[in-house]
Parts: structure tokens; C-alpha cells; sequence
């Protein structure tokens, strides 16, 4: 491999192939891990493309295979769990570590980690300067965190520390009949028959470490990332990889329509990681998933949705959805979408709605899948409320209309509950005006109905709209708003902030646990949200007495 200097790779699959080898088992480095080391390392041309794109190497992204049976690895790494027919058992990483000795060692901050840090940030209104916050927010707002529903660092770094290896029995698989898993598996006897099923080129390759590197690290020491000379180690590329890496090609390990029949979640694979790499697919290849794209319905939507949620996390969200479109796949995940094409918007918009919510995608600053979503979402209502009046587009009330269709789509691709709550909500609220002489409690009313942790989602995608509407990303009224809500973080925006709580209602005004404390409660921070100076014991007393008079 001329092309090909040095590799790097951690130190816990080291030590899992130095485990491996000691028991007098063949093992290798396979899959994605291999693809994304050997990126590193072929030309300044592909180096410098993975260090651009936001597609980085992480520990989840080791497997392996080896001639061990799934008894033999489980006896060679006690701490682990195997739990399927395919062979392959799992390690974490804090169990390596513990193995390995390692669990009192510091680690340096991941990549990830500091990729979600550098996020936080940049966040437009930084909640940790509010002396009074929301209740759901409280506990993750010491030491610079903010939970977000999905970038909470605190959380991010317990995943980075129980990342799982997956070590898999050479295998060949059996007859496909649901276009997704094969029926049966059959231990294998070579490494060549486990690259014979993967699925695209590139991640057809295996990397061999000699045994005469890997007997002399001292892992104790080593550095968590260990640098590897081509002396010792090999590539092995029977389906031509490494070429294809270079020439900046998906294509699929032998026939394509074989590899899609198969296994259907390949389609979306295939666009992903065309994606990601930014690399083009081969003509052979695209031809297929367009011919079989209809087999998608064969698929889970958690796997569609993983997929396209990775897809919208990359640098190109834009072109992942014009080639889900131009492969008819889109028109079976989200068909909504489409309905925009050729409905054209008059006043500032400068195109289709279609290529509005693109441009608009295109634009988003947030890296956050779900608020990439809600901006692709967020005119999605438009096409269905269009009417024309004095011979001019209107979309009246598409942001209520849009809320519900963008909550559906949500639930088809089982998201979460509380990420198709911000979505609605991303969506229903986008449309949101500022004016200067708007009150103070009208702007911490507005806070309160997006949801604080929502407040800077709803920001990027402001900005996201404004952008692909042919707009100045902000606005004097914009910004102009922004420090008003900053000003408003220290003032009370739910009922257990306020100074009062129902055992002090139920004490002072000697009545009993119910409905009726609910109502009083909710009535004062109606008050407080108008009249924050209100916010005191004393006042809120005086307040709930007279509500209880008037019963």
C-alpha cells in the first residue's frame, strides 16, 4: 500500500486484538474503523477532507472478527454479553479498561466531548447566567452543562466511557427472506468468506496488526492513541477498498441488486455514507437503489430514522435529502415533503417551498439532528393552506396546520416523546414576531410557551429560514429581542418558582389537597409571569386569600 504512511488507532482494540492473538486466534480490525483509519492516512487530499467534515473516528466505530468462537472470546473477555445468533460478542469499554488495568487512568477529553462542549458555547442565550430557572433545567445547569434533550455533555461522557465493542465470529450468511437479516449464519473459516458479506467496498477491508508490535506495547503506558508504522501492519482488500477510497466511490461489494435485496437498510446506508465521506455513488450502484428503493418498506422506521437523522448530523444535509428525492426514496419516508415542489411564495422568498425548506436545512447552524429536522419541517404546511388572494400566495395559519403534520412524520419515524414534542413545537412557534414596544411579560410569555430549553433551537432555526429565504441571517429586531430574553432569564417561568407552594396554600388558608390548590397556583403565576416584583410570600398570601374569597 504505497499510498499508505503511518495508521493510528486506540489503545483498548489494541489490546483487544492482543488478546485475541495470545489465545492463538486470528483477529482483525473490520468494518467502518478500518475505512475511517485508512482515510486518515492515504494523501493530504483525504486526510484534510476527514478533518473538514464533522464525521470523526470514535471508539463505538471498532469491530472485529476472529476465528474464536463466541464460547472462546467470552472466556478471553469475562465481562461481556452475548446476546444474538449472529456471533458476536460485545465489551464495554469501562470493562476493557478494568481488564486492562486501566480504570484509575485519566483519559483526555474526547472528541465528541469537546465537539458538544465548543456547542454549548456557542449557544445564543446561555441559561447558566439565570439565578431562577425552570425546575427541568436545575440539575444540569452546574458547570456550564445545559440539557437540551440532546447535547447534555455530562450525559455524552458517560456514553464515551460505555462505548461497546463488538468482537464477531468469522461468519457467512445464509438466504435473505425479509430483506433485512439472513436466516441463519454459519461459522466461517477464513477471513476472506466475513468481507464476502459486508456491504459496500469500503468497509470490506480488514486490518492485521503483527504480533511482534502488539506483544510489545505496554499498555499501562502506551498513549491512548498508538501510531503504527506500515512495517507492522496489513491491509486486507480483497474487493478493491482502498481504490475506491481514493477515487471517492460507493459501491457495493459485488452485485448491487443482490446487496440491496439482501438487506434494504443498505439503500440509506449507501446515500449516508456517500454523505458523510463525501463521496459519489457509482453509477451501478445508484441505478439499484433507485430500482429497488420500494424494498425500504421492508425496513424498520428506527432504522430509518437512524439513518436519516446521521444523514441531517453531516456537513451536507442538503444533498442527502435531493438524493433520498432522486432515488424515490423520499417519497416513501417522508412524501410531505414533495408536496412542496412548484408552490411558489410571494413577499421576500425567492423560491418554491421545496427549495426553501432545503435552503433553509442548508443553513441551519445547529448541529442537532431533531432542529435540523424541525427546519426541514418547519413550511412543511404551506403547500396545504395555500390560497391565492388579489393573485398572491398566502399560507395562512401554515405554522398550525405545519405543527401537526411535522408531529406525524415524528411519530412515523418513532422519535422519541419528548423529541416530537420539540418538533411541534420548533415548527408551531417558528413564525414568531418582535417588536420594540412588546412587554416585558409578553417576551417571558413567549420564553415560557417555547420552553427555555427550546429557546435557542427555535433561534437556529430562525436563522436558518431567514437565510433560505434569501434574507441577512439576523435582524436589529432579532437581536434586539435576544438581549431581552437574556434579560429575562432571572424572572420565574414555572409555578415551582414561585415563592408560594401548596402545603404554604394549604396552611395559611386552612384548606384541603386538591383541585382547588392546583387552580390557585396556577392563577398566581399568571400574576407573577405579568408582575414578577409580585413574587414574594407576603404577596402571593394576600393574592391567593382573595381567589379563595371569590370560590
Amino acid at each position: 500500500m504505497q499510498d499508505l504512511l503511518s495508521i493510528k488507532v486506540a489503545l483498548e482494540p489494541l489490546y483487544i486484538l492482543h488478546k485475541l492473538r495470545q489465545n492463538n486466534f486470528e483477529a482483525y480490525i473490520v468494518g467502518g474503523a478500518v475505512r475511517d483509519i485508512l482515510i486518515e492516512s492515504i494523501e493530504n487530499k483525504m486526510a484534510g477532507k476527514l478533518t473538514n467534515n464533522t464525521y470523526h473516528i470514535k471508539a463505538s466505530d471498532y469491530d472485529f472478527t476472529t476465528s474464536a468462537k463466541p464460547e472462546q472470546i467470552q472466556k478471553t473477555f469475562p465481562e461481556n454479553f452475548y446476546e444474538n445468533k449472529f456471533g458476536t460478542v460485545s465489551v464495554t469499554r469501562t470493562h476493557l479498561r478494568e481488564q486492562m488495568n486501566l480504570q484509575n487512568i485519566k483519559f483526555t477529553e474526547s472528541n465528541s466531548k469537546k465537539l458538544f462542549s465548543s456547542t454549548f458555547n456557542k449557544k445564543t442565550i446561555n441559561l447558566s447566567s439565570a439565578t431562577k430557572i425552570h425546575e427541568s433545567l436545575k440539575n444540569n445547569i452546574k458547570n456550564n452543562q445545559i440539557e437540551d434533550n440532546k447535547l447534555n455533555i455530562n450525559d455524552k461522557k458517560n456514553i464515551d466511557d460505555n462505548e461497546v465493542y463488538e468482537i464477531t465470529t468469522f461468519r457467512s450468511d445464509g438466504e435473505y427472506l425479509d430483506y433485512r437479516r439472513p436466516e441463519d449464519v454459519s461459522w466461517g473459516e477464513s477471513l476472506q468468506s466475513d468481507l464476502n458479506r459486508r456491504d459496500f467496498s469500503i468497509n470490506a477491508m480488514a486490518i492485521k496488526i503483527s504480533d511482534q508490535f502488539l506483544n510489545s506495547l505496554n499498555f499501562k503506558e502506551s498513549e491512548e492513541i498508538v501510531t503504527i508504522n506500515p512495517d507492522n501492519f496489513e491491509v486486507i482488500d480483497q474487493h478493491f477498498g482502498m481504490k475506491d477510497l481514493q477515487n471517492e466511490i460507493i459501491k457495493t461489494v459485488g452485485n448491487p441488486d443482490e446487496r440491496f435485496n439482501q438487506d434494504a437498510l443498505r439503500l440509506l446506508r449507501a446515500i449516508r455514507f456517500s454523505i458523510q465521506l463525501n463521496m459519489q455513488i457509482d453509477d451501478q450502484t445508484f441505478e439499484a437503489i433507485i430500482k429497488n428503493s420500494h424494498l425500504i418498506q421492508h425496513v424498520s422506521w428506527e432504522r430509518i430514522r437512524d439513518e436519516l437523522l446521521k444523514m441531517l448530523s453531516s456537513n451536507y444535509p442538503k444533498e442527502a435529502i435531493k438524493i433520498l428525492d432522486e432515488t424515490g426514496l423520499l417519497k416513501i419516508i417522508i412524501p410531505e415533503l414533495i408536496e412542496g415542489k412548484g408552490v411558489m411564495q410571494g413577499g421576500h422568498h425567492i423560491s418554491d417551498v421545496w427549495n426553501h425548506n432545503l435552503d433553509s436545512l442548508d443553513n441551519c447552524p445547529s448541529i442537532d439532528p431533531i432542529v435540523r429536522l424541525a427546519t426541514l419541517l418547519h413550511d412543511i404546511g404551506k403547500p396545504r393552506t395555500l390560497k391565492i388572494i388579489d393573485g398572491k400566495p398566502t399560507f395562512y395559519n401554515h405554522e398550525i396546520i405545519g405543527s401537526r403534520i411535522a408531529k406525524d412524520i415524528a411519530k412515523r419515524l418513532k422519535l422519541s416523546k419528548i423529541e416530537i414534542e420539540r418538533i411541534f413545537i420548533l415548527v408551531r412557534y417558528h413564525m414568531f414576531h418582535y417588536q420594540p414596544e412588546n412587554t416585558d411579560s409578553s417576551i417571558r410569555r413567549f420564553m415560557k410557551k417555547v420552553g427555555l430549553e427550546n429557546i435557542n433551537d427555535i433561534l437556529d432555526l430562525r436563522e436558518a429560514d431567514r437565510i433560505g429565504s434569501g434574507a441577512t441571517k439576523s435582524s436589529w429586531r432579532l437581536e434586539e429581542m435576544k438581549q431581552r430574553m437574556v434579560e429575562q432569564l432571572h424572572q420565574p417561568f414555572s409555578i415551582s418558582d414561585l415563592a408560594i407552594n401548596g402545603n404554604d396554600l394549604m396552611k395559611e388558608l386552612n384548606i384541603q389537597p386538591g383541585r382547588i390548590v392546583g387552580e390557585i397556583l396556577n392563577t398566581l403565576f399568571e400574576e407573577v409571569i405579568e408582575n414578577p416584583e409580585l413574587n414574594s410570600k407576603n404577596e402571593l398570601l394576600k393574592i391567593a386569600k382573595r381567589i379563595v374569597t371569590k370560590l
